[in-house]
């Protein structure tokens, strides 16, 4: 089972990560804090299509790499 879908526990929709946001999910954006984790532990975030360039910002702005894709694609690593 991916981590995508334990997110909704197989359930259905997911919703956005973005703070008091509830739309579905269209995207996933995928990122780790290079500080303290290797290329390959990967976090991800639900987004849908209005959080999906802010919250991929706000990791960027922090020195986050990210890659945003699809949401149920998953990615062994962020570079």
């Amino acid at each position: 089972m991916s981590l995508l879908s334990m997110l909704d526990g197989g359930q259905g929709a997911t919703p956005c990560s973005a703070s008091g946001c509830s739309a579905d999910a269209a995207h996933a954006v995928h990122w780790r804090n290079p500080r303290i984790h290797s290329a390959d532990r990967v976090k991800t975030w639900a987004a849908c299509d209005e959080h999906r360039d802010s919250l991929a910002e706000w990791l960027r702005s922090r020195g986050f790499p990210v890659i945003v894709t699809a949401f149920g694609e998953t990615v062994e690593r962020v570079a």
